[in-house]
């Protein structure tokens, strides 16, 4: 760490006032008093003996470390801003014994943020209270000591505090957080505290019993929430967002459980991803707690026992479903630079042209009684999610080009969709930016959506465990709506756990782009089961195919040119009673295939066009239309989730 020496002529000039009291009311100064050093408003590489009170209508930058000693007190009043350099030498410490006193107000807030791209330390503070780590533990950042006996310590107050783009990086294995508490006791007042952008933690708890009420904490890279050493404070009212992908967890716990208090605490993701993580015997007792769009609720790497873990009153359920938290982001009103969520509870979906942040909410019914498109922004649906449709051509979902959805359904709670009444309806629509042999800006056959450009590893968000239930409502006499129709998507987009069912049309189709899906599920489909066109050359993995009805299509429809896509482990069975056809390659189509079985179907390859056996490769040789194929592997009970 770098190490801010004072001269020796200033430390002179310290000694000299150390029985000067600084008044913090003089008249010429407005109750302020510049800091030390002959720069007004330059605070890095300031260690602070005696008080200081910043001046709300100067503006400050930060570009060293400013260090508050003991006896000494920084106020910051409402309105002040810090503009930051950035890096690991770059943070505001609050050493034992010292205080900080951050007079925010709601429509006043204190905002630190760096003043160009890049990240900084944040605002540490070291206390006197208890610690696994012992008496004058050292911190890892700057050689800091904290930890004492005496849990009701107070290091001040800090209310309405906005903290941007902190976690600069100390070492490969730690960063600093937006807010760091080194065994801060609970006579210190923390309350109404956001933490936006971080590359680490939102806040990091190292022991103490700090209780801090009011927190939100938006796009941190690692943690949102982190505590260690047997913290055993409180933290009350708390939204956490993600928006973004690659994050560690809302909540990581770890170390000895000193059973902090955990209430009213809401997180949402947009992107799947851990919610809550004990790690070693760490533990909580939670109440109104929401988790919503995360794949996995509960981690425990070490076994934390789930008894430790209570949450509304009961043992910590991995596999249960929480939504009982009732904070929401009006209540952060007051936090400038957040992103804006809405959370869609009006039951009809139909009509609605979505942008922003939009998120379902599990525990409502709802109906689509027309089109609901994603213009742009995002749509998350949580687990547990229905929707119930009507039926007809003007009846379907869609994701335009440049936006994302996020289907965070699960094994024990897929989001299903299917019509509340006899008929079809038009599935999902999703509109990408990879390439497609129609070109860029490419016209889709349905509602006049616009597809298609040059990026392959284009990114329209994540589907996982999805149902859809009766699709394929006719379009014109030569076209269908199908149940999950993807237009130049790329790579990029996660795609997994599908399944549609007893659909009119094709279960899934590919209009170019790069997409790839596993875990494909696709019953009585009555066209083709997987259809694909205009060079799509992405892949599909782990497939079963089902008709248990006569007069379907295919299992298998691929057309134009030859993409190249590779399908692994696919499975068709026929038990219709009647012969059908299983894969069908039009015009110049092909594709790799390993793994497959085809069960039941007469004939197994149809090439109406004459399309190249050297292009349709099986098993690592050219297709056979007499061959007998059975090495696929996947079953029907690897999709019971659908079925139940």
């Amino acid at each position: 760490m770098k190490t801010t020496i004072k001269s020796f002529a200033y430390l002179l000039t310290i000694l000299a006032f150390t029985f000067t009291v600084i008044s913090c009311s003089d008249d010429d100064d407005n109750g302020t008093t510049p800091p030390p050093g002959g720069d007004d408003t330059e605070l890095g590489g300031d260690v602070l003996t005696e008080d200081l009170t910043l001046d709300p209508t100067e503006n400050y930058t930060l570009n060293g470390i400013l260090s508050v000693e003991a006896g000494a007190t920084l106020t910051i009043p409402a309105g002040t801003t810090i503009t930051t350099g950035t890096g690991t030498d770059v943070y505001i410490v609050v050493q034992k014994d010292a205080d900080i006193v951050i007079n925010g107000e709601a429509g006043n807030p204190v905002v630190m943020e760096p003043g160009s791209t890049g990240v900084w330390g944040g605002l540490v503070i070291a206390g006197n209270g208890v610690t696994t780590n012992g008496v004058d533990a050292v911190a890892e950042v700057g050689g800091i000591l904290y930890g004492g006996n005496d849990n009701q310590d107070d290091s001040g107050s800090i209310n309405y505090l906005i903290l941007k783009q902190t976690g600069a990086q100390i070492n490969p294995e730690s960063q600093y957080n937006g807010l760091t508490l080194y065994a801060v006791g609970e006579e210190t007042s923390l309350s109404n505290i956001a933490v936006l952008n971080g590359q680490d933690d939102g806040v990091e708890f190292f022991g103490g019993k700090a209780n801090l009420t009011n927190f939100y904490a938006e796009n941190m890279e690692d943690d949102s929430v982190d505590w260690t050493e047997g913290w055993s404070g409180s933290l009350t009212n708390t939204y956490v967002l993600h928006a973004n992908t690659n994050f560690s967890t809302a909540i990581e716990a770890d170390g000895e459980n000193g059973n902090p208090t955990i209430d009213n605490f809401r997180a949402v993701s947009l992107s799947g991803g851990t919610a809550l993580q004990f790690k070693a015997n760490s533990g909580a007792t939670m109440s109104n707690v929401s988790l919503l769009g995360y794949s996995i609720l509960l981690d425990r790497p070490d076994n934390a026992p789930l008894s430790g873990i209570q949450i509304d009153g009961a043992n910590a359920n991995p596999n249960g479903s929480y939504d009982s938290s009732t904070v929401s982001p009006s209540d952060f009103d007051w936090v400038t630079g957040r992103q804006t969520v809405s959370f869609v509870t009006n039951p009809e979906l139909g009509g609605l042209n979505l942008t922003g942040i939009n998120i379902l909410d599990s525990s409502v019914d709802y109906t689509l009684n027309g089109i609901v498109s994603v213009d742009s922004g995002s749509l998350t649906i949580p687990a547990g999610t229905t929707v119930t449709t009507g039926t007809g051509t003007d009846v379907y979902m869609v994701v335009q080009k440049g936006a994302d959805i996020f289907i965070n359904g699960s094994e024990s709670n897929p989001v299903v969709m299917e019509p509340g009444s006899t008929g079809v309806w038009g599935g999902l629509v999703i509109a990408g930016d990879a390439e497609t042999t129609n070109g860029v800006d490419a016209v889709a056959e349905v509602g006049g959506i616009i597809y298609g450009g040059s990026n392959p590893d284009d990114n329209s968000g994540i589907v996982n465990y999805l149902v859809l239930k009766e699709t394929g409502a006719q379009i014109n006499p030569e076209s269908q709506y199908n149940g999950l129709t993807l237009y130049a998507v790329g790579s990029g987009t996660t795609l997994q756990n599908v399944a549609v069912l007893d659909g009119q049309d094709d279960g899934v189709e590919f209009f170019g782009g790069s997409a790839n899906l596993t875990n494909f599920y696709a019953r009585n489909m009555e066209d083709d089961s997987v259809d694909w066109t205009e060079g799509w050359n992405g892949s599909l993995t782990n497939s079963f195919v089902k008709h248990e009805n006569a007069n379907f299509s295919t299992a298998i429809e691929a057309d134009g040119e030859n993409g190249n896509p590779t399908i692994e482990n696919f499975v068709a069975e026929n038990t219709s009673g009647t012969t059908g056809t299983a894969l069908q390659f039009k015009a110049n189509s092909g594709a790799t295939i390993t793994g497959i079985t085809l069960t039941g179907y007469d004939p197994l390859i149809d090439r109406p066009d004459g399309a190249p056996l050297s292009g349709i490769q099986i098993d690592g040789a050219d297709a056979d239309p007499n061959g007998t194929y059975t090495s696929g592997t996947v079953t029907e009970a690897d999709f019971s989730w659908a079925t139940n």
